[in-house]
């Protein structure tokens, strides 16, 4: 088959005669019809981070079709259309029965090579997982808009650890045996009847979200779409700080705007929002999300860009302030398909380019190169 391999710090081999992969009990062949270019695999790819061991085929963003199936999968068929959690967790360990799927201690993230083992990605015209991590798209959603699934699962995720939020109406619907739509095989309901598949949870309040990245801009339509009352953006590029505006949120600074932590508080009721989402994952952007939230505050850390940061301690401890990391996602992909589905989160004015696989080689470097303010660039492997 068809693969993009990165084999060397920035360096990438488009290969046609990669081994093609078997599916095994348990297991679905999956034909991939697109793959996001994520942020970390930018950060990886020139290999500072050492969780791209080459040699490595990435890409952890994708959609595609169902097109061999291995034995013992009933719930499942070739021609089914799916996305897939970005994390191969083991399902049976006390984190995965408790839901925290995110934190397996056995788990196993597509196209990421760190520690004892090596996971090829989805830069490639087939891959094989495990039944439990897949979620049926609807036929209305291209391929290339469920392949956002998993930076809005992230999105969602992030803002599912802010305290304080009053759940409202809970939604329901009906599934029929094996076809869950709204919730993807396992999810653990007596198909046939109505069952809860989740809550919309609504919480009236002010966040600041530092950095209007990919990301960043999911976490604000995030926010916006649980009814957070005001959400400001900051960002260094002022095209990203327009573009968030036009997303939902409703104030947006430069950061290095002087005294803007201050300037944030000012604005917030004179003590500060009450939580703030840090989305860049470097010591000025966490110092600024500290320093804008009011006493007893949150802020929920998303970026992972440097692995240690100076940290304003006295700040956290003076002023009581709640910091929670965020790790990937925990069964947000059902309402990241809903809400790309409905328009309630916009993936579109993300999507900077779909391209080729064969070229990707060239994206990756456009993208590294940052020059073009380029957020999503989807690979198509056909």
């Amino acid at each position: 088959m068809k693969a993009l391999v990165l084999t060397a710090p920035s360096e990438f081999s488009y290969e046609t005669a990669f081994p093609d992969p078997t599916p095994g009990a348990g297991e679905v062949l999956v034909k991939i019809k697109a793959c996001g270019i994520c942020g970390s695999d930018i950060h990886g790819m020139d290999g500072r981070s050492g969780r791209r061991q080459m040699p490595i085929v990435m890409g952890h963003e994708a959609a595609g079709e169902i097109t061999e199936v291995g034995e013992g999968v009933t719930d499942w068929k070739v021609g089914d259309r799916v996305t897939f959690d970005s994390t191969e967790y083991c399902g049976e360990c006390e984190e995965c029965q408790a839901g925290y799927v995110n934190l397996c201690p056995d788990r196993k993230v597509l196209g990421v090579s760190p520690g004892s083992y090596r996971r090829h990605g989805c830069f490639a015209e087939k891959i094989v997982l495990p039944q439990r991590i897949l979620y049926r798209i609807p036929e209305a959603l291209s391929f290339e808009k469920a392949a956002f699934a998993e930076p809005v699962a992230i999105a969602l995720h992030a803002v599912n650890l802010a305290d304080g939020i009053e759940v409202g109406e809970a939604f329901a619907d009906e599934c029929e045996e094996g076809d869950c739509g709204a919730c993807g095989e396992g999810c653990g309901h007596d198909h046939g009847e109505a069952h809860e598949h989740g809550q919309e949870e609504i919480r009236g309040g002010v966040a600041v979200v530092v950095g209007a990245g990919l990301i960043g801009l999911l976490v604000i339509q995030s926010l916006k779409a649980r009814g957070w009352e005001r959400v400001i953006a900051v960002d260094l590029d002022d095209k990203r700080l327009e573009l968030s505006k036009t997303l939902g949120a409703d104030d947006a600074f430069n950061a290095k705007q002087e005294n803007l932590a201050m300037h944030l508080r000012e604005i917030t009721g004179g003590d500060g929002a009450d939580a703030s989402f840090e989305v860049v994952g470097a010591g000025a952007p966490v110092d600024l999300a500290v320093r804008c939230v009011r006493k007893g505050g949150q802020v929920i850390l998303v970026g992972n860009l440097q692995a240690s940061i100076p940290f304003p301690l006295q700040e956290v401890v003076t002023r009581q302030i709640t910091l929670r990391g965020s790790c990937s996602c925990a069964g947000e992909y059902p309402e990241a398909i809903r809400r790309i589905e409905d328009g309630s989160i916009q993936v579109e004015p993300l999507l900077s380019a779909v391209a080729p696989l064969e070229e990707g080689a060239g994206w990756f470097k456009r993208l590294y190169d940052n020059k073009e303010g380029l957020l999503k660039v989807v690979l198509k492997p056909e």
